[in-house]
């Protein structure tokens, strides 16, 4: 049920667009923002920092979009976003004392040597980097209609594909590991 509050932007941003086009979109993106932010605050009473990274960018740049009359911005969304999740993972393995986001996220779950957390955290790093780099290509080579789509399944397909890698690589892991506790 998260995951679908987690994507219901998205979602939204894709219907309205099928319907009214990239400005109404861009709209009714804000506004799943502004309700999600409100909803997630009324609820917990403190916002993720993700989350609260994610909607006011996309509450900033749609309204510059909305204001310019220009869907460039908002296509830049998703590359900002993606280019600042890369950034915070690789100063985490700098700042956060040894322990990077992805070890922070998951230690509790899983043990793993700090190598391979370190591997985790600079295979994310490059994920989200290439995320970015192919937001950018679609948005400057392709139409709106193609990035609207690419960014509801593409992007979607792209991070269920390397979440599997991720699994495939950890499972050795994961299995030393229920072994031992036998």
């Amino acid at each position: 049920m998260k995951l679908f509050f987690d994507f219901l932007p998205i979602i939204l941003f894709f219907i309205a667009y099928q319907f009214a086009g990239i400005y109404v979109a861009t709209g009714v993106v804000i506004i799943a923002a502004i309700l999600q932010l409100g909803y997630v605050w009324w609820r917990h009473r403190r916002i993720d920092g993700l989350l609260l990274a994610s909607n006011l960018l996309v509450i900033l740049l749609g309204i510059i979009t909305l204001l310019l009359h220009d869907d460039i911005f908002i296509k830049w969304k998703p590359t900002v976003i993606y280019w600042l999740f890369a950034a915070a993972f690789l100063g985490s393995e700098y700042l956060l004392q040894g322990r990077s986001l992805v070890q922070r996220m998951l230690d509790s779950n899983i043990h793993l040597p700090q190598k391979v957390w370190h591997r985790l955290n600079i295979a994310w790093v490059l994920f989200f980097t290439i995320m970015g780099a192919v937001n950018l290509f679609v948005v400057y080579h392709f139409s709106t209609h193609a990035w609207v789509n690419f960014k509801l399944f593409g992007t979607l397909g792209m991070t269920l594909v390397f979440i599997l890698l991720q699994s495939v690589y950890l499972f050795k892991y994961m299995h030393n590991q229920s072994s031992s506790s036998d």
